[in-house]
């Protein structure tokens, strides 16, 4: 599934191609093929991000916005416009440029009111200016759950997925298990610094790259990381792998569903050390 900074950068991309336009909307699957009437030939206000989820603002009646969430295998490309291929639920189009929404979670019109609903419950997102940090806080230190685990909760950090979980966790040398009920507000700070820090840079280079120089391939005279994720990474999917900074052993298990990995070397406190 897509982390928050890929949204981020896709709902700049379409501000940019067709913001202040009127444009063409159709659904060439069908399936969105009723909402999309409705808002084809309006005029596209902006979009924007907020984690996950994705907004499209027409200049229209209610509703005036599209929700899209991409899910586990929705993909929405922006390109040349030329001959269909696919199965397209939703395309946006200047005649030149188009959008192509294929496989979303979600796809659907919606009310300011609705999507007002949609912003209210879930947590601040790093990449917002408007984020407020203690909401996630709050949340989190009223669940025994561990914060490898709440940190994928879209409530408490909007947009962080399974690699800045992983990432953010072993740059703050905290250790995976631990109960958000025993994070201190210190600590969160530092976390949430954090994610603004390596999730501003992701979108800024399009892929996701947390190693600081000293860990890079040049400094430590090592190949580059090949994945399809792409990036420098200190644990995500290097399961078995020495450690870049202590040398221990990458390790893996299954947390809810989705693959966790962290160094038992380098983490192994409860809080951040205090500077």
């Amino acid at each position: 599934m897509p982390e928050g900074h890929v949204i981020h950068r896709l709902a700049t991309h379409l501000s940019e191609r067709f913001k202040d336009a009127p444009v063409h909307v159709d659904s060439p699957q069908g399936r969105f093929a009723v909402e999309a009437q409705h808002f084809d030939g309006a005029v596209l206000v902006g979009a924007e991000a907020l984690g996950k989820h994705l907004f499209l603002e027409f200049d229209v009646p209610e509703p005036r916005w599209i929700h899209i969430h991409l899910g586990l295998i929705g993909k929405l490309r922006i390109e040349p416009a030329s001959e269909l291929r696919g199965q397209i639920r939703l395309r946006i189009t200047d005649g030149v440029t188009e959008a192509l929404l294929s496989g979303p979670q979600w796809c659907r019109g919606v009310t300011t009111a609705e999507r007002d609903e949609v912003v209210a419950a879930s947590g601040p997102d790093p990449l917002r200016e408007d984020a407020d940090p203690e909401v996630g806080f709050r949340r989190l230190t009223r669940s025994g759950k561990s914060v490898a685990a709440l940190l994928m909760d879209q409530r408490i950090a909007a947009g962080v997925g399974n690699i800045f979980r992983a990432e953010v966790l072993y740059r703050q040398h905290l250790r995976p298990t631990t109960p958000g009920r025993e994070i201190d507000r210190r600590t969160w700070m530092a976390v949430w610094e954090d994610l603004v820090t390596i999730m501003h840079a992701a979108v800024a280079a399009g892929r996701i790259d947390t190693v600081v120089d000293e860990h890079s391939p040049a400094a430590q005279d090592r190949l580059p990381r090949e994945d399809r994720h792409g990036g420098e990474v200190y644990v995500y999917r290097r399961a078995g792998q020495p450690c870049l900074v202590c040398g221990r052993e990458v390790r893996t298990s299954v947390l809810e569903g989705r693959n966790l990995y962290w160094c038992p070397g380098c983490q192994n406190r409860k809080r951040v050390a205090r500077r």
